[in-house]
């Protein structure tokens, strides 16, 4: 290691942690390969991620997720292996192939009866997730122009306690543009980023895993 303070790049730390943690269930390794044979953006958490999100799961006891933005299921499937038998996880997905697919392997994977893929526009489908009662984690990784919509949709969402999570809030190393540089998503992360610091309703911070994951506890 170095010693002048600089220390091993940061892919190779996170390429060890991977390494030494990750065990990756074969079914989403077939479903990661899935999605890149249909040509879907792979977009999914990176498995250390998907790791990382199944132990908050279950560090806060949850029963009931929310999560805004499917793809193909990756990261729900992920969650979902933290619920308990009587759990149940909500996603939404703008895409009805995406959801298609999602919804096959969360049937592989034995799950259809807890896990439920509901598709539409996420701001048109939230006020009616709201009547179904709170919950105890809601995951955000859907469109980023709409992180700002969805930060205030969760805070009506969450019980106290209860964990907001978002991925992609370091995007890829551009949320350091400047403002004036930036484009309409970055501004948009930007501004999420802001927003949840100085929120009045969360503890919050963001965890350097992947693409940066933010992680708010509801007060």
């Amino acid at each position: 290691m170095s010693r002048d303070g600089a220390g091993p790049p940061r892919a190779e730390l996170e390429q060890y942690a991977t390494d030494l943690f990750v065990r990756e269930d074969p079914l989403l390794a077939e479903l990661r390969a899935e999605m890149e044979s249909r040509d879907l953006p792979m977009i999914q958490v990176p498995a250390r991620t998907g790791l990382l999100l199944s132990i908050l799961v279950r560090a806060c006891g949850a029963r009931r997720i929310l999560e805004v933005g499917t793809l193909g299921g990756y990261s729900a499937l992920w969650m979902a292996s933290s619920l308990p038998p009587e759990g149940r996880l909500l996603t939404l997905e703008q895409s009805p192939d995406h959801a298609e697919l999602a919804r096959e392997f969360i049937h592989r994977a034995g799950r259809s009866e807890h896990m439920e893929v509901r598709v539409g526009n996420a701001d048109e489908l939230l006020p009616g997730v709201e009547d179904e009662g709170k919950w105890d984690v809601v995951f955000i990784d859907a469109d980023k122009e709409r992180y700002g919509s969805y930060l205030k949709q969760a805070e009506r969402l969450l019980r106290p306690g209860g964990l907001l999570l978002a991925d992609n809030v370091f995007w890829q190393g551009r949320i350091l543009e400047e403002t004036g540089e930036a484009d309409e998503s970055t501004k948009a992360l930007q501004e999420f980023n802001r927003a949840l610091a100085g929120h009045a309703s969360f503890d919050a911070t963001i965890l350097p895993v992947g693409d940066g994951v933010a992680l708010g506890v509801r007060r």
